[in-house]
């Protein structure tokens, strides 16, 4: 068996027979598909693995030989590192460093915990803000709140792509793919 030590970033993205993305493994599982002929390496990441008779390209992306049928979730999890990804770590209000989570309509005043009354905030701006609305202070967000849509997020959620993955996660710009 190969010798594999996790690094910064040591995850593989893995593909369904028919390249739709499925989630992110490990470098460990994903040479271990490999090496059991269940996927093959469609791109390579950096380094070799090596073990007592084989040299094996650290894979950074892995294609299924057989199709899988997953069920998706229909939505992305609410979680506070996904607020803070979805709002760029920037305060919802100042758009300074983001560090803590806000309620647009408190929760003490019946608003919900849902992706569209959840924003990243500053200390101050929440402290501030306390249990009133933004309307009631003359505050205007700068994005309104919403879930997360796309591929990436669903089989990423608030991790950060490997760059290698772009095009298999929609993630290319639209004006790159124009000048292209």
């Amino acid at each position: 068996m190969p010798d594999i030590r996790p690094t910064a970033g040591s995850g593989a993205l893995v593909l369904n027979a028919t390249y739709e993305p499925l989630c992110v493994v490990s470098v460990r599982r994903a040479a271990i598909l490999v090496l059991s002929a269940k996927a093959v390496c469609v791109a390579d990441g950096e380094g070799i693995l090596h073990s007592a008779r084989n040299a094996l390209p650290v894979p950074s992306v892995v294609r299924l030989t057989r199709f899988v049928r997953v069920p998706y979730r229909t939505h992305v999890g609410l979680s506070r590192r996904a607020i803070f990804a979805r709002d760029g770590w920037r305060c919802a209000y100042c758009r300074g460093p983001a560090e803590t989570i806000d309620h647009v309509f408190p929760r003490s005043r019946g608003g919900r915990h849902a992706w569209e009354n959840v924003v990243a905030a500053c200390a101050r701006c929440n402290h501030t803000k306390g249990d009133k609305t933004p309307a009631e202070l003359g505050w205007r967000l700068h994005n309104l709140p919403a879930a997360p849509k796309g591929t990436a997020w669903r089989v990423l959620g608030h991790r950060a792509p490997d760059p290698r993955w772009a095009d298999w996660l929609d993630l290319r710009e639209p004006e790159t793919e124009a000048a292209a």
